[in-house]
C-alpha cells in the first residue's frame, strides 16, 4: 500500500459523518449546475433544439428514414422509403408548449452533463474504496459515459424513428386522423431514447455486481433462455407490437447480455488468479 493512499485514508478517517454529507452535499451541487448549464443552453437554443433535434424524427427528411429508405432501394425496392408522416403535431393546452420547452431543456441538459455529473458522484464514491477496489475501477466514468450517449443515440436514431413511424401510421379506421399533441410526441421521443440508455449500462451493473459477489457468469448462463424472454418483452414494450421492430431492438440488447457475460467471466477469472496469488 504505498503512502499517498494512507494519508489519504488517514484524511478520510478524521472526516466526521458532518464533513462527508457536506462534501457530498458539494459533489452534488456542483452535478446539478452542470444540468442547469447545458439545460440553460438548450432552453435558450429554441430554434435549433425543437426544428433540428426533437421534432427531426416526426419528418421524412430525418438520417434514419434516408438511410432506410437508401437500403431499400439498393435491394431495387421502394417500400422502405417513407414519403409522408401521416400526423400532425398540436399544443391544446394554454402552456404546453412553454411547459414542453422546459422539460426538454432540462431532459437534454440531463443528458449532455451526464459524463461530469457521475464524474463528480464517482470522486465521491471512489475514495471510500479499497487500493485494489479503485484499481479495477479505473475507467468506471469513461465507460459510464460512453455507454450511456450509445444507447441514448441508438434511441434516438433507431427506436424513436421506428415507434413514432409505426404509431404515427396506424388507424384502426381511415375516417379518424391522427393530431397528436406536442407532450405525448415529447414524451415517447424521451421515454425511448432514455431508456436505451439505461438499458445500455448493463456491462457496467454486471461488473459491479460480480464484483460484490451477487453475480457470476455460470448464473448468467444458466438463465440465458430466460433473459431472451425478457429482453424480448422489454424491447415489445418500448416498440411498436411488430416482430422487425423487436429485434432491431432487443439484438442489440441481446449482445449486451454476451458482452455482460464476458465481462462477469473476466473479473470472476481475475479474482481467482489473486485469490490463489495470496494464499500461495
Amino acid at each position: 500500500m504505498d503512502q499517498p493512499y494512507l494519508e489519504e485514508g488517514e484524511q478520510q478517517q478524521e472526516m466526521s459523518f458532518v464533513d462527508h454529507l457536506e462534501e457530498l452535499r458539494w459533489h452534488i451541487i456542483r452535478a446539478l449546475a452542470s444540468i442547469l448549464v447545458f439545460a440553460t443552453i438548450a432552453f435558450l437554443a429554441k430554434g435549433f433544439v425543437f426544428h433540428d433535434i426533437i421534432l427531426a424524427p416526426s419528418r421524412t427528411d430525418f438520417l434514419s428514414y434516408r438511410l432506410i429508405c437508401e437500403l431499400g432501394q439498393r435491394i431495387g425496392s421502394d417500400a422502405l422509403c417513407i414519403t409522408e408522416m401521416g400526423f400532425t403535431i398540436q399544443s391544446r393546452q394554454m402552456s404546453g408548449q412553454f411547459t414542453m420547452h422546459m422539460l426538454v431543456s432540462l431532459v437534454l441538459g440531463l443528458a449532455c452533463a451526464f459524463p461530469y455529473a457521475f464524474w463528480e458522484i464517482w470522486r465521491f464514491i471512489k475514495p471510500g474504496l479499497y487500493p485494489q477496489e479503485q484499481k479495477n475501477s479505473q475507467g468506471a466514468v469513461f465507460f459510464v459515459s460512453v455507454l450511456f450517449m450509445m444507447g441514448l443515440l441508438f434511441g434516438y436514431y433507431v427506436a424513436a424513428p421506428i415507434s413514432i413511424n409505426f404509431l404515427a401510421g396506424y388507424q384502426v379506421d381511415p375516417s379518424i386522423v391522427n393530431e397528436f399533441d406536442l407532450s405525448s410526441y415529447i414524451s415517447t421521443l424521451t421515454t425511448l431514447c432514455l431508456s436505451c440508455a439505461l438499458m445500455f449500462e448493463m456491462p457496467v451493473i454486471v461488473y459491479f455486481l460480480t464484483k460484490a459477489g451477487l453475480l457470476s457468469p455460470e448464473t448468467m448462463k444458466l438463465y440465458r433462455r430466460h433473459a431472451v424472454v425478457v429482453i424480448l418483452v422489454v424491447a415489445a414494450i418500448i416498440t411498436p407490437p411488430d416482430v422487425i421492430s423487436q429485434l432491431l431492438i432487443g439484438l442489440p440488447l441481446m449482445l449486451l447480455y454476451e458482452v455482460s457475460i464476458s465481462v462477469s467471466k473476466s473479473i470472476r477469472k481475475r479474482d481467482l488468479k489473486r485469490l490463489n496469488q495470496q494464499n500461495s
